[in-house]
């Protein structure tokens, strides 16, 4: 299936309440994760004699100096093997150490480890060193050994908590997370499973290997150890869930009673009550948290959270107008930059226009919009103002909502440009919206979002060679976009051509999000298209269930009609006519097989 991006037109409404994640990752030093941000303030700095038994040459000057320039133009891969030569030459841990940070840029695995394997060689008792060297490995697989280097490292090490969060990080890289735990259990002495940390550290891994039992055991057998640890707690509450949901929650509540003084945990409380529907139960922990700390206003924005999403749209109303006007009187009071009133406003008046939206009307939606003032969400309010104008008919005054903002960035150009298309194409103005993204794409060629949404354009109208020379320029400048991928490759499917190269592509596109609905369509209808029925209905119904729409019913529905499994596909079929009954691709499928549903 293919679709259009979508565009950024409202505030990203994440869950209920942010708490700290019950199960990050302990901290440590440079491992893996995100590749390191190349600092300038750390670049070599070149006096006479610095290098080790070294004498600073031109030819190793001027190596020293490409290595920088490539970094400086994003060539990691070049940087790191120009470092990684030089680091072997003079022996100098810190080009060493900067080999292995541009190889991490590079996101280049197997050159990183080779550059921390020759950063441990010359530099054998730093810690970073060696840390890095073995987190490498273990996310390669090589974990043979390591459960005994990390035994004697925390063995040795002064802190011993370090040591064990650092040992909990390296094998937390480890691609088989139930290995990854049998490293752990072997790597921690019994003479620190008394520490809270080693509990948590196994605690964390369990749930990882996805054994949320032993998972739990090691979380309460930290609390046992340190039994006011919130983050112990947090770990109760989060892997009892998945043993004994119920449970889990009468524990916690048993707990904060015991503990009211745990905000970050009550929170979190209350957003698995909330989960759960239970929303009388989290009125209840927001009302004890409020009596306890009467000035904790942020208290409100909570309680009308819970009450919007239990429908109790009325409540949350009040509440959020209480909640504007203490940060009003905030904002009046301070200096505007000695306080956040302003976005914290912003942010109640974007719940507002949410539970607008929820009750149709429309007007009071644009009206919290206009009200809406703190710089950082300004433009995104106004883009969302623009796209409730055009669905009340009105294409002109969201013409002027949209012409009106002086966007700041190649971001924020980007998403004018397809706000505005998408406003021309609904409207039935696709010539229009395809002049505003050539114009974009002419003006900002690298943003694949444009040529995504220009490609999709143009194969509405049939124009199959734009479409596919679009598709293949986002594959050649974002090698990652698996929404490039599966539209080609679907297409190619959909029309019966190309079908080796579709294959091909959608293959690509499943490795990069496995487990992305469109996608799983994609395959599913390349496999109908091949003869593979049993195959196609296999991805189509793992489609189906992430995404109920008119278009993956009116495939599945096809594959099991077509397998003379007619009630089933009839079944289908009119579900998605309940999601979308207007879905072109359902109607035509209805209409090919002579189906007409009652």
């Amino acid at each position: 299936m293919k679709r259009f991006l979508a565009v950024l037109i409202a505030a990203s409404f994440g869950a209920l309440v942010t708490p700290p994640a019950a199960h990050a990752q302990l901290t440590a030093p440079l491992l893996l994760g995100e590749p390191p941000q190349i600092d300038p303030a750390e670049q070599i700095r070149l006096r006479p004699g610095e290098l080790p038994a070294v004498r600073l040459t031109s030819d190793i000057l001027y190596r020293l100096l490409a290595a920088e320039i490539a970094a400086q133009r994003s060539a990691f891969d070049t940087a790191s093997e120009l470092m990684y030569g030089l680091a072997r030459e003079t022996s100098d841990p810190r080009l060493a150490r900067r080999a292995f940070q541009f190889a991490m840029a590079a996101r280049d695995l197997p050159g990183a480890l080779k550059a921390a394997r020759q950063w441990v060689l010359v530099s054998p008792n730093d810690p970073d060193a060696v840390a890095s060297s073995l987190a490498l490995a273990a996310s390669s697989g090589q974990t043979t050994g390591l459960a005994g280097t990390l035994r004697s490292r925390i063995e040795e090490a002064s802190n011993k908590e370090h040591a064990i969060a650092q040992a909990a990080s390296i094998v937390g890289k480890m691609n088989d997370k139930r290995v990854a735990y049998q490293v752990l259990e072997e790597a921690l002495p019994e003479s620190v499973r008394s520490i809270p940390l080693a509990q948590l550290a196994l605690a964390d891994a369990a749930w990882a290997a996805e054994d949320p039992v032993r998972a739990l055991q090691a979380a309460r057998a930290a609390l046992e150890l340190a039994p006011t640890s919130e983050m112990a707690a947090q770990r109760v509450l989060e892997y009892g869930l998945s043993v004994d949901s119920r449970a889990a929650i009468r524990e916690t509540e048993a707990y904060v009673e015991r503990h009211p003084e745990m905000r970050r945990l009550r929170l979190l409380l209350v957003n698995r009550l909330v989960g759960r529907h239970e929303f009388d139960a989290a009125l209840a922990q927001v009302a004890a948290m409020r009596e306890r700390n009467p000035e904790d206003f942020d208290l409100l924005y909570t309680e009308a959270e819970v009450n919007m999403r239990a429908e109790r749209y009325d409540r949350a109303k009040a509440l959020l107008h209480e909640y504007i006007s203490v940060q009003e009187q905030r904002g009046s009071a301070l200096p505007d930059k000695a306080t956040t009133a302003g976005g914290d406003a912003s942010d109640a008046r974007l719940l507002l226009v949410q539970i607008a939206e929820k009750e149709g009307d429309r007007h009071e939606a644009i009206r919290q919009l206009d009200l809406i003032d703190d710089p950082g969400l300004r433009f995104q309010a106004q883009i969302h103002k623009a796209v409730l104008v055009s669905r009340s008919g009105d294409l002109e005054g969201a013409r002027r909502t949209l012409q009106a903002l002086t966007p700041q960035s190649d971001n924020e150009r980007t998403v004018l440009a397809l706000t505005t298309a998408s406003i021309y194409r609904d409207s039935g103005r696709s010539d229009e919206a395809i002049a505003v993204l050539e114009q974009a794409d002419a003006e900002m060629p690298d943003m694949a979002e444009i040529k995504y949404d220009l490609a999709m354009l143009y194969e509405r109208q049939g124009r199959y060679d734009d479409f596919e020379r679009l598709m293949r320029e986002i594959i050649r400048i974002a090698p990652d976009n698996a929404n490039a991928y599966n539209s080609l490759g679907y297409t190619f499917a959909d029309r019966n051509v190309n079908l080796h190269e579709a294959e091909e592509l959608l293959e690509q596109a499943l490795e990069l999000e496995p487990d992305n609905p469109y996608i799983l369509d994609s395959v599913g209808w390349y496999l109908y298209r091949t003869g593979d029925y049993s195959g196609a209905l296999e991805y189509l119904r793992r489609s189906w269930h992430q995404l109920p729409s008119g278009e993956v019913a009116a495939h599945l529905g096809e594959v099991l009609w077509m397998m003379q499994r007619k009630a089933e596909a009839r079944d289908i079929w009119k579900e998605g006519l309940k999601h979308e009954p207007e879905n072109e691709v359902l109607q035509k499928t209805l209409k090919r097989f002579g189906v007409r549903l009652h």
